[in-house]
């Protein structure tokens, strides 16, 4: 697992670039090439993914086509895109950092997700807590990890798309429990009194976790933790709390940047493959959440029974949620003293 921002190209090797400039010359040089620019826990997703997507658009076209990914904290990654990262297309872990393409960037149309279906998430996730073996701290729902002498891992809410998952399912939970907002801000208040550590991504607090063993709980992308205990096998252990909340990952051609380069048509084919049996498929493999009634049947016991709820209905959507806790001194500038 890496903790930094990489490139990696296709078909040829997975290679990590030293830098974009590296690797844009090499893919140049091959023919035509299209950027991905994701967020922390994707790569193994897209890693498999861009493979079959390569091999189709071969038999579709007969052109070669090199892909590259980009993985970051979601909120950086918009922000570099923004800068000038010349995404094709944008995979991020939220519809925040991607409005953000169109509200600051101007660089997507404000419909940008009623492109396609499911308002542009071809996979949804959620939010689980990995312990270690034998949950030594007993580590059962949301309430545990606010307790004295609690460990907890998690992501910068600022940098991280998964972490704002991550506070606001905590947050609905002590709201839901507790009786109101303010004391839903004093229970992550607590929460994150117990985080040692803020990670810009959730990769990053995945390698404080599982490889630099520190914390006891790490609130974790269900697709995240499966990986880690396919890693690390039975030193390690999932727990599902009582309620979550329905990760739902848009995805977008950067429309600015795809008319420039004339990667238009390939963009575009890409993210419709998502939707298609094979890229559901693949979305299953990965522990991800796929739509498609098919891969929903084949992969449904991978993913136990949940109750869930929506961004909209708890918070209004992204947007209100965003102002309310994320923003500068929305309630995470409140709470989090360091």
């Amino acid at each position: 697992m890496q903790n930094r921002r990489h490139f990696i190209k296709f078909p040829l090797t997975l290679a990590l670039a030293g830098s974009f400039a590296t690797a844009s010359q090499s893919a140049f040089s091959q023919g035509l090439t299209l950027l991905n620019v994701s967020y922390d826990p994707t790569r193994e997703l897209y890693t498999e993914f861009n493979r079959a997507f390569i091999k189709h658009w071969k038999e579709q076209t007969g052109q070669e086509l090199t892909l590259q990914q980009s993985h970051g904290g979601s909120g950086k990654q918009a922000r570099s895109i923004i800068d000038g990262l010349q995404a094709d297309v944008a995979t991020l872990a939220l519809a925040w950092d991607t409005d953000a393409l169109c509200t600051v960037g101007k660089l997507i149309p404000q419909n940008w997700q009623q492109r396609l279906p499911n308002n542009a998430s071809p996979y949804t996730s959620t939010i689980v807590l990995v312990v270690r073996q034998g949950n030594p701290k007993g580590i059962r729902d949301w309430d545990d990890l606010v307790k004295p002498g609690v460990s907890v891992i998690t992501p910068n809410p600022k940098t991280s798309g998964g972490a704002r998952w991550n506070y606001l399912a905590a947050w609905e939970f002590a709201k839901r429990k507790y009786g109101g907002d303010a004391q839903a801000e004093a229970f992550v208040r607590r929460l994150f009194a117990n985080v040692p550590v803020l990670d810009s991504g959730a990769r990053g607090s995945s390698v404080t976790f599982a490889q630099r063993a520190q914390g006891d709980v790490f609130i974790s992308w269900e697709n995240e933790a499966h990986l880690l205990k396919k890693e690390f096998g039975e030193t390690l252990e999932i727990v599902l709390p009582s309620l979550s909340i329905l990760a739902e990952p848009a995805v977008t051609v950067v429309d600015k940047v795809v008319d420039k380069k004339g990667t238009r048509a390939v963009a575009e084919a890409y993210l419709k493959y998502l939707y298609s049996e094979v890229g559901q498929d693949i979305a299953g493999k990965n522990f991800y959440r796929p739509i498609s009634p098919t891969a929903k049947a084949k992969y449904a016991a991978q993913f136990p029974a949940l109750k869930l709820f929506t961004i909209g209905e708890a918070f209004g959507g992204w947007t209100k949620a965003s102002q309310a806790h994320f923003a500068d001194g929305g309630s995470f500038d409140r709470i989090y003293v360091k």
